[in-house]
């Protein structure tokens, strides 16, 4: 007896699982052949519609643009937000660094002062209030991909960074 009350819960919790998924399962779509067909077993095409809205266009890509790459920080960055003297929440930023293929084994060389020049920035960005209410706007991520993108050109030269990615960026609370 135990074991039939639980065996009959779960039979009732499938069968109405089962049940309301066929209740919500979504109507089938029209055939379209009914409606499209003209008389003759052939296609009208549509007068309104654009002649082919898939159409690539051709963008010129310069010579140096093919050969770029990204290149991923190790680690992601962990900034503190400050409210006073108070830790009020962490932001965790993942950055990725566009350069040519020559500059990735530079950036590889010279991560650990990369990855003090970016906490610098991350740093100022969180204590001028960059990391403050709605910190995923476009002018603040602007501001804040500047600052990267200078702070990496510092370390690295102008012509190494074409720009600084943020590929993962998060705030907790704490």
């Amino acid at each position: 007896m135990k074991i039939l009350i639980p065996l009959l819960i779960a039979l009732v919790g499938l069968g109405a699982g089962v049940g309301a998924g066929l209740f919500l399962r979504p109507a089938p779509e029209p055939s379209h052949e009914a409606s499209a067909d003209c008389g003759h077993g052939e296609v009208e095409p549509c007068q309104t519609a654009e002649a082919d809205p898939f159409k690539t266009t051709k963008v010129s890509v310069k010579k140096h643009e093919e050969e770029l790459t990204y290149v991923p920080m190790d680690k992601p960055f962990v900034v503190p937000v400050f409210a006073g003297e108070k830790v009020i929440a962490m932001v965790v930023v993942s950055l990725s660094l566009e350069t040519d293929l020559d500059g990735a084994h530079v950036v590889e060389a010279v991560q650990p002062r990369l990855r003090d020049s970016f906490l610098k920035a991350l740093f100022r960005h969180a204590n001028s209030g960059g990391f403050d209410g709605s910190f995923t706007s476009g002018q603040k991520m602007d501001d804040l991909k500047s600052a990267l993108l200078q702070a990496g050109k510092t370390v690295m030269g102008e012509a190494m960074i074409g720009e600084v990615l943020i590929t993962e960026i998060a705030r907790q609370d704490v």
